[in-house]
């Protein structure tokens, strides 16, 4: 069976990969043309972290913005993602506190565990890698996570076992409190998407093969 198809199957168990969530999330636009930049600078994430602390603390206890989103105005300004015109979001952004430890959301074995340096980046990442008898094998990417809490390449995590731990502004990539959950085909991989969080306009309609939506592996 191929992913996303595994969320239909009754013989495999997708575990949360945040534990506890309760309520409804805040959705966040990040978007072009977004009402969120007339109310804070984007630019500034500490401030953007001020300001979702603010909106959150009266409804809600964790938040979600899109796969697929145009953020070409929060993306422009970083060289690496400008010169390819890749502003298409490839990830789930799940908003949680600082610190929040992250799961597995399947069996799993580190396939890469790393720290990509500089704003706009991934800062503390780990790549998971997916096999069982039930499907296809497939990879989930976690990105700003803590770098000094990650796992080594080749440990095994069971469904439901922590693995990492959301990071700060000094090694997420100077990114708001969340992880980018990206979900990448073999395919996927053996093309390069892993260090890609975004895609071009030109790519959209390849992405289902090469980074499908993450929403099939994430429950609450």
């Amino acid at each position: 069976m191929k992913y996303p198809y595994i969320a239909y199957c009754k013989d495999i168990k997708i575990e949360p990969v945040f534990k506890g969530l309760t309520g409804n999330p805040l959705i966040v636009d990040l978007s072009v043309g977004s009402a969120v930049f007339d109310e804070v600078d984007i630019a500034d994430q500490p401030a953007f972290q001020r300001w979702l602390d603010h909106t959150m603390s009266q409804q809600h206890t964790w938040g979600l913005a899109s796969y697929l989103e145009d953020r070409e105005a929060i993306l422009s300004r970083y060289p690496q993602m400008r010169e390819e015109q890749r502003y298409f979001h490839l990830g789930l952004d799940i908003i949680v506190p600082l610190g929040t430890p992250v799961q597995a959301p399947l069996d799993s074995v580190v396939q890469e565990s790393g720290y990509e340096e500089g704003p706009g980046n991934y800062g503390g990442n780990v790549l998971l890698r997916h096999d069982s008898p039930e499907f296809d094998p497939f990879y989930s990417l976690y990105g700003h996570l803590n770098k000094e809490k990650l796992p080594a390449p080749g440990d095994r995590f069971a469904a439901g076992d922590v693995f990492a731990f959301i990071g700060d502004f000094h090694e997420n990539g100077n990114w708001f409190y969340h992880t980018h959950l990206q979900v990448i085909t073999q395919k996927g991989y053996d093309e390069g998407w892993v260090s890609k969080g975004y895609c071009s306009r030109k790519d959209l309609a390849a992405m289902d093969r090469i980074c499908p939506s993450p929403l099939s592996l994430f429950r609450i």
